[in-house]
């Protein structure tokens, strides 16, 4: 069968994409990664085929200039479960989400990814959760669809809400921006919104089920497979650290992004100075640049693939993201999350932290001392580990991307 990935230009989300890509393409499919053009050589580096679709789409430019944002409680998507929110703060969510978020990542992308689906006649459309692109194309050209997690999935939680609460409005409060948007975007190609358009015939999630937020939806599980994108196993790495070594990564996006960490690395760094371990930071050249010398305990690294890395930690110190999250839940090692509250990432944080695998603060809360003890306690205490390696080990019972190709062929096939 043919597949199309449709993803968000994001290189974080399209990482996520690449395992079931390449499962699909060795079991004999025909696959396509469309996206925005910024992110051709990332697709084509891992070894698939890019299919460039409409423009770039610029919102980093804002997000620098709004560092504010990732706090403000439209950003935050994790406290959106039924008898959580009412109606005024639910229909704002999508006022302001949809034309700030949704439409300014798939607007630029709409029109060329129809037209690239109708000329191409994929069976399966495999989209980003915030890519409707992919799903307006699906639909104008007769698809099977599916979702592909990158989080736990508050967005579909959240429509959840939004539909039991829109449906006890009186009519003349019953406004639905999203499916406004989508309408409008669909028109010329016969497409109008439904539910099952928002959230496709089936979801693919790669966290363990106790990890997830009630849907509802029909979700089929897959293992999470770490792709960072080109690796190196380095000589380093090849031999057992001789004290617990503690990998400290902020990712790229709020560098990249935002314009700058939500934290002080130097900071952190001096202060874990004072225990006895090995930290391993993870820096980008930009964040590597505001050091000074590094503490003897410190090795500072670019460049290193974190499922090369986290294999050998006992801890990891990160800012939230999924993929480290997500290779660090595989790996089986405990968290300290020092996060802001946008998207999932708060949900993500405490669900770790009751499960006893990890612990949550808002940057806001971080000073130098909490990262120190916290550091040390979960070092310290056998249980973190305990419970880490117990959800990685739920993780290694679900299927694997290989083993979840014979359900995606019958699914779409069945359409």
């Amino acid at each position: 069968m043919r597949v199309l990935f449709a993803g968000l230009s994001e290189s974080a989300h399209l990482y996520g994409m690449v395992p079931l890509a390449w499962a699909l393409t060795s079991a004999g499919h025909e696959v396509l990664m469309a996206n925005e053009p910024s992110l051709t050589d990332t697709i084509t580096g891992a070894g698939l085929i890019a299919a460039p679709v409409g423009r770039d789409h610029g919102i980093h430019s804002d997000m620098s200039g709004s560092r504010e944002s990732q706090d403000a409680d439209v950003a935050n998507w994790s406290r959106l479960a039924p008898g959580q929110v009412d109606w005024p703060a639910m229909r704002r969510r999508y006022e302001i989400s949809v034309p700030w978020g949704f439409a300014r990542y798939n607007d630029p992308v709409i029109d060329d990814m129809v037209e690239l689906a109708r000329s191409w006649r994929p069976d399966l459309v495999v989209r980003d959760p915030l890519a409707y692109a992919g799903a307006i194309a699906a639909r104008a050209c007769g698809a099977a669809h599916a979702r592909l997690l990158w989080c736990a999935d508050v967005y579909a939680q959240a429509r959840r809400t939004f539909v039991e609460l829109h449906a006890q409005q009186p009519p003349a409060e019953r406004t639905d921006p999203l499916a406004e948007w989508i309408d409008e975007r669909g028109a010329p190609f016969g497409v109008v919104c439904d539910e099952e358009l928002l959230n496709g015939q089936f979801t693919l999630d790669t966290l363990p089920p106790k990890l997830r937020p009630h849907t509802g939806l029909r979700t089929v599980s897959m293992r999470y497979q770490p792709y960072n994108g080109p690796a190196v196993l380095w000589d380093w790495l090849r031999d057992a650290p001789k004290r617990p070594r503690v990998c400290l990564t902020l990712g790229r996006t709020n560098t990249e992004a935002y314009g700058g960490d939500y934290i002080s690395v130097p900071d952190i760094l001096t202060a874990l100075s004072a225990l006895d371990i090995e930290v391993v930071a993870a820096l980008m050249p930009q964040q590597r640049a505001q050091l000074g010398e590094l503490p003897e305990n410190v090795r500072a690294v670019h460049g290193v693939a974190l499922h090369t890395l986290l294999p050998s930690c006992s801890l990891v110190i990160h800012h939230g993201g999924w993929g480290t999250f997500s290779t660090a839940l595989v790996n089986a090692v405990p968290q300290l999350t020092l996060s802001t509250y946008v998207a999932d990432q708060e949900m993500r944080g405490r669900t770790l932290e009751r499960e006893g695998a990890g612990v949550f603060l808002h940057h806001s809360e971080v000073t130098p001392e909490k990262v120190v003890h916290h550091t040390r306690r979960m070092l310290d205490d056998a249980t973190f580990a305990v419970n880490a390696k117990r959800l990685s080990d739920e993780s290694a019972a679900m299927p694997t991307p290989y083993e979840t190709v014979a359900e995606l062929e019958r699914i779409a096939m069945s359409r």
